[in-house]
Parts: C-alpha cells; structure tokens; sequence
C-alpha cells in the first residue's frame, strides 16, 4: 500500500492528454480569442500574436514554451490556419467574432467539429 501523500501527489499529476487540453484552452481563452476580438477581424499576425502572448506571460507569469505547445495545439486541432505570417481562425467561429461573443473553448471544439 502506498503512502497517502504519494497518492495524491499521482492524483495531481495530469496526463499528456489533459495537459495539452488545458494548454489550448489557456491559449485559446487568454490569448487567441482577446486578440481576435481586440483586432476586430478574423485573422492577425504573428507580431500581433507575440505582443498578445508576451503581455500574458508577463502578467501571469506563464512559459511562453507552454502557449507556444497550446498554440501549435490549436493549428493542428483545425482550429487555427497559418499562411505565412498570417493565422485565421476557423470559418464557423466568424459569427462569434462579429458578435464579440466570449467564446469559450469547448464552444470551439463542438462548433468546429459539427457537420452542417
């Protein structure tokens, strides 16, 4: 039997699954989103984002390596595209944009992936 402290300890411990999940919400929510609805449009440039994500890991004391591993997180999700210095979001997150609705993660995921 194992001691309780050890118990908790894994209890607190996230998986590689939970871990990138909370990373593209984090992004998402804190970086991606303010700075798609600060820009009023659906897309910005890379110098855009760093400033945005500079400014967060600043005042929340964050890596920038953990919102670059969210950020990566969120292109491969289709969340995202990239065409050169450029990042769009996804079409169907448009009328959200135009209606400076906040937007939460799981919104995205399930509006993304819904088949019309």
């Amino acid at each position: 039997m194992k001691p309780a402290s050890s118990v908790t300890k894994i209890a607190r411990e996230k998986g590689k699954h939970a871990s990138s999940t909370e990373n593209r919400r984090m992004v998402w929510e804190k970086v991606v989103w303010p700075l798609v609805l600060q820009v009023s449009r659906s897309y910005f440039s890379l110098k855009e984002y760093h400033t945005q994500r500079d400014q967060f890991c600043e005042f929340h004391n964050v890596r920038p390596s953990k919102v670059a591993g969210g950020f990566v997180s969120l292109l491969v999700k289709g969340i995202l595209t990239r065409e050169r210095n450029t990042y769009s979001i996804h079409y169907r997150l448009i009328p959200y944009m135009r209606k400076k609705v906040s937007l939460e993660y799981g919104l995205v995921i399930r509006e993304i992936n819904t088949k019309r």
